[in-house]
């Protein structure tokens, strides 16, 4: 991993600072979206201070500068900092959060500033308390960019790929029907219009995609989420869609027809601003009392300048997305896409690690982590309706599997070595799906101590897998489910259990995971949520274990219904075997040992079709591999 010196970028940007009279600039991960995943021209967090990673949050004053992260990349941000850079290690104790720290550095009248439309309108309401309250002058929005000033020039130029319709065939539900169902629930509220800014939920709602071109040389939105820049305003009668014209062909303009008006992208702070000169008008007109106004309805991912164009606070109403709920909840076509797509992902994965041990073993060849990657990726191509990949894959061998969200550098990486762990996370867009798998491999002799945590592991994805909980359980209740084995030894790890799936959509999708996050006790599990169940354990310095399957929540029959509630369990999709040489076999209970052969009975049952009298060396390795254990 690179180190990147940010001694001048941090130089022009104090300067700029003092220029617009902020004595600390905020620089968030996110961009306009609240996207987990950006585009090349919106990661000016990782410009400013050159760490990668997806999470984090940038704090510079004219003297001083903090990246603040969660656990899973203390090790990665650790390498990646030079020295002109903190770092605050969120969630450890003594540690202050970024918006404190920040605080504390406004104390004596000192102005905080920040681009208010990558910041949330909650996140900049509560963080203008926590200054005032440490004696911080204010939180001001600074409308040019400052990251972006600096960047200039170099800076990537922003994204230009078509929008293209996703088949009803995929999508199972006409995007009429969903309009529908999002208009019913703004009348419940008698609100005027819905406001939508996230960009997979505008994908899903329109059966919309974007960034269908992601191996080629053009300017792409969000890399590996096929996902396009967008707004749109729902209204009782209209719906809008605010996207750059030139994305848009003559297909989706016949699919979208009479329903929905295409606006430029630009146009959304010019018609809320109008919007809510208009709402005014009406409220004063009608002498409305202040608590029978209305609002417009918001997600609590709008940023502070959109929810300021429609008239902060007093105009609009926030709330968890009413699109995200839905769109976590997928419908029997979506269901039975991920199935498939599962299986076809499966195959290529297991025709990876069948050559990846060959080429090591029986060769002696050297492949470095990025070259594998390569290989997974070709695989992955050769089955039926691969668009690319859901993620970077993590490719990552011995020490390097440590690093939670490793990602390997071509032509710095290591070559991966058959006498340590090998640790592959990785995942592939479908047009009836989105996959996220990782397995953990060892092909020669492993330690005691990696065939341990790897067995305590896979006992805690056993235990999730298996679960079964009354309907209103959440996320955050299921969580020690999969961490139960490693606590009885003093282990744990740093992320979480789960996160939500995207059906050919973001691989990481809210609000639903199975985690520590408290805003996973927010949200209860339902049937038809897809969701990964991933623990893991990670020695710094040493190695990396993660297992991860692809769960789908379903009602489950059960002998009672106490309290006359449905109960619900998972269905895994996931058709990966699991690494035979690092199981300690003397760890797992006869349950569990079902468990694993009937996995591995339907693994087989499942993929074998794919190398049958077409390719030995894989259906061998699938052989042994889900052999009884």
């Amino acid at each position: 991993m690179k180190t990147i010196d940010t001694t001048q970028r941090l130089l022009h940007l104090r300067e700029l600072m003092k220029q617009h009279n902020v004595d600390v600039y905020i620089v968030p991960s996110e961009d306009s979206h609240q996207s987990e995943y950006i585009a090349p021209c919106d990661a000016r967090r990782e410009f400013i201070c050159g760490f990668s990673g997806s999470a984090g949050c940038a704090v510079i004053t004219h003297d001083k500068a903090a990246l603040a992260t969660d656990g899973r990349y203390f090790n990665q941000a650790s390498k990646q900092l030079d020295s002109n850079w903190q770092l605050l290690k969120q969630g450890l104790t003594d540690v202050p959060t970024w918006q404190d720290w920040a605080a504390d550095q406004s104390e004596g009248g000192r102005k905080v500033g920040v681009d208010p439309t990558v910041i949330t309108a909650p996140e900049a309401r509560k963080l203008n308390e926590t200054i005032t309250k440490k004696g911080g002058a204010e939180l001001v929005g600074v409308k040019n960019n400052l990251i972006d000033l600096v960047w200039g020039k170099d800076r990537p130029s922003r994204p230009s790929e078509p929008v293209k319709v996703l088949d009803v065939k995929y999508a199972g539900k006409p995007f009429q029907e969903k309009l529908e169902y999002i208009r019913k629930e703004i009348e419940k509220k008698k609100s005027p219009s819905y406001v939508v800014c996230m960009l997979d939920e505008i994908a899903w709602l329109f059966n919309l995609r974007g960034n269908e071109y992601a191996a080629s040389l053009m300017p792409i939105s969000i890399p590996y989420n096929p996902v396009f820049f967008s707004y749109a305003i729902i209204t009782p009668k209209e719906a809008s869609l605010y996207v750059d014209s030139k994305k848009i062909d003559r297909n989706v303009i016949a699919h979208l027809g009479d329903t929905v008006r295409i606006k430029p992208y630009e146009a959304i702070f010019e018609d809320t601003l109008e919007m809510s000169k208009l709402l005014m008008t009406e409220s004063t007109n009608k002498e409305q009392p202040a608590k029978d106004s209305k609002k417009f309805l918001i997600s609590n991912k709008t940023s502070w300048a959109l929810s300021q164009a429609l008239g902060g606070d007093k105009k609009v109403e926030e709330a968890r997305s009413l699109i995200g709920d839905a769109k976590a909840v997928k419908n029997e076509t979506e269901l039975e896409g991920m199935k498939r797509c599962h299986i076809r992902d499966g195959a290529a994965l297991i025709e990876y690690f069948a050559w990846l041990e060959e080429e090591l073993l029986v060769k002696g060849s050297k492949i470095d982590e990025v070259e594998g990657a390569d290989i997974l990726e070709k695989m992955r191509s050769n089955h039926e309706h691969f668009v690319g990949l859901s993620f970077d894959t993590i490719s990552s061998t011995g020490a390097n599997a440590a690093v939670i969200h490793y990602k390997p550098e071509r032509g710095n990486c290591s070559t991966i070595d058959p006498k340590a762990v090998y640790l592959c996370d990785s995942g592939g867009q479908y047009l009836d799906g989105t996959t996220d798998t990782t397995r953990t491999l060892h092909f020669g002799k492993p330690t005691e101590m990696e065939r341990k945590a790897y067995t305590l592991v896979l006992k805690g994805n056993i235990a999730l897998d298996r679960a079964v909980f009354p309907k209103g359980t959440s996320g955050f209740a299921l969580d020690t489910l999969a961490r139960q084995f490693l606590w009885e030894e003093g282990l744990d790890y740093r992320h979480g259990t789960g996160h939500g799936v995207g059906s050919y959509l973001n691989v990481h999708e809210g609000p639903i995971g199975i985690g520590t996050w408290i805003l996973y006790s927010e949200v209860s599990l339902a049937a038809g949520n897809v969701l990964s169940d991933e623990p893991g354990y990670y020695e710094d310095g040493n190695f990396g274990i993660r297992i991860e399957n692809v769960i789908m929540c379903r009602e489950t029959k059960t002998s009672h219904r106490f309290g006359d509630k449905p109960y619900l369990g998972f269905e895994h999709v996931t058709m990966v075997p699991m690494c035979r040489n690092l199981i300690d076999r003397s760890q797992l209970t006869t349950v569990e040992k079902k468990w694993l052969d009937l996995y591995h009975r339907e693994v087989w049952d499942k993929t074998k079709g794919f190398f049958e009298g077409k390719d030995e060396r894989s259906l061998k390795w699938l052989k042994r591999e889900t052999a009884p254990i």
